[in-house]
């Protein structure tokens, strides 16, 4: 469909109602913005176009990028599904709303967002994977549809809308989640592996498909905001990021930031200039806050999440200056609890109990379309060094690592053990310290871990567990 250019002035537009907007009563429900937010699943920041990835297609996310603002420094607040999917819903960290390991809910006392959009007037519906399993209907969508993404639904839906009505449409592609197609317009010779993975030709194959579903995400997204844009007009405020990084090593359920940082683009015609950019550290958390003030809500003050409504207005305003993000586990294939602080320019984790070894799914199960790769990862490391260490690095850390950001961005090198750098190491580690009181973190795990020395119980090639659906 033809591409319906912003009206001038967007600042000057979005000053006047951010000016407007600190009363829920300002607008009629007639008159707030249509919301749509499309979500992918296991997709990092890095391997998107607009984010600097040369060697895989997101024409769609590009578009987006270059029509909307688009925030560098987003972060998710847990890098597992169900964690990660309730700090979105409620606004609130898994400490607070119950959601830890993955495959958990949020507890029965907490409310979620969505109310606070079906009060200001909402249609709201969530298509595809948006909550996680069972507490999709906990949230109160008006229309929930968990198959897998549905496009006739989305279009059928919309049609039957109330017209005097704003829509809050959540939609949610399963891509680039695991299994991965078979590899599709990709060269594996040509993609570019990063430098925290060790470079086999079935690294490449599997970095090939993995592309491959991550434009088949691009292609769905695409799809959807084709249907909403017909139905709803261009005036609509589009949202599009991901619930944590890939089902990588170093990536999902894990605290760098190839499993933290996330795509967040945001798109609002005639209020966000087109081509910006913002380097303000932004959460999960805050999204939904965001869209409810910008709906004109008067955002709770007892959330974790805090609205950054201000970024949006001037993307050289600031945020959040600290980002803290937790794993416990997933299931019994991912069990080492983990902690982290990020500012600006350092990371700093802590590893609950580096006398466990870390593992995922993909290492332990190796199955064809996800992490068969490792055998070759394990032949590499019997006869190179280099590769050695990488996977010993991955399955057995230190109790605390740090990171230079600025001069180490991929975070290979951990300065928690050179003196020279007590001083950020002390800082952050204090900070952490207080985080953890605030939120009643006592770190414990209800699963058993894997132990050196110890057989694995859940051998490689064995059937998927009962207790891990694959989502």
């Amino acid at each position: 469909m033809p591409r319906v250019e912003p009206t001038p002035m967007p600042r000057l537009r979005l000053l006047c109602l951010l000016l407007a907007v600190g009363s829920s009563a300002f607008l009629s429900a007639a008159a707030r913005p249509h919301i749509f937010v499309f979500l992918n699943d296991d997709l990092s920041a890095r391997d998107v176009g607009a984010y600097g990835a040369t060697d895989v297609r997101t024409p769609t996310f590009d578009q987006l990028a270059r029509e909307g603002l688009t925030f560098d420094h987003a972060f998710i607040a847990s890098p597992a599904c169900a964690p990660s999917r309730a700090a979105l819903l409620t606004g609130l960290t898994p400490l607070h709303n119950g959601a830890r390991a993955n495959h958990t809910y949020m507890r029965d006392d907490v409310s979620s967002l969505i109310n606070r959009f079906n009060a200001l007037g909402y249609q709201t519906a969530a298509f595809g994977k948006i909550a996680h399993g069972k507490d999709a209907p906990r949230h109160h969508f008006d229309f929930i549809d968990q198959t897998n993404l549905d496009f006739d639904a989305i279009t059928d839906w919309l049609a039957q809308r109330d017209l005097s009505r704003p829509v809050a449409i959540f939609v949610g592609t399963n891509s680039p989640h695991v299994p991965w197609p078979a590899v599709d317009g990709y060269d594996p010779a040509a993609v570019i592996i990063p430098p925290f993975h060790i470079d086999t030709s079935d690294t490449r194959l599997f970095r090939a498909r993995y592309y491959t579903d991550v434009t088949a995400g691009d292609t769905d997204c695409a799809r959807t905001r084709e249907i909403v844009n017909t139905a709803l007009g261009s005036g609509v405020i589009t949202v599009l990021s991901s619930d944590h990084g890939g089902q990588w090593p170093f990536g999902k359920w894990n605290l760098y930031d190839e499993g933290i940082r996330v795509p967040l683009i945001i798109t609002w015609p005639g209020y966000i200039e087109p081509g910006t950019r913002s380097s303000a550290m932004v959460s999960w958390l805050d999204l939904l806050p965001t869209l409810l003030d910008l709906a004109g809500d008067a955002v709770p003050a007892d959330l974790d999440g805090r609205s950054f409504a201000a970024v949006i207005k001037d993307p050289t305003t600031s945020h959040r200056d600290r980002i803290f993000t937790l794993h416990d586990n997933d299931g019994r294939a991912n069990v080492y609890p983990m902690r982290s602080v990020r500012d600006r320019d350092w990371k700093y984790i802590r590893n609950l109990h580096p006398d466990w070894i870390q593992t995922d799914h993909s290492y332990r199960y190796r199955k064809d379309d996800a992490g068969a790769y490792f055998w070759s990862w394990e032949a590499a490391a019997a006869t190179d060094h280099a590769s050695s260490l990488i996977l010993n690095r991955y399955l057995q850390r230190p109790g605390e690592e740090l990171y230079d950001l600025a001069a180490d961005p991929d975070e290979l090198n951990n300065l928690a053990a050179d003196p020279r750098y007590a001083a950020p190491l002390n800082r952050l580690r204090a900070e952490l310290d207080r985080w953890r009181q605030t939120q009643g973190d006592d770190g414990q795990v209800k699963v058993d871990p894997w132990l050196p020395g110890q057989p694995d119980l859940l051998a490689p090639r064995s059937p998927w567990a009962p207790y891990y659906d694959g989502k």
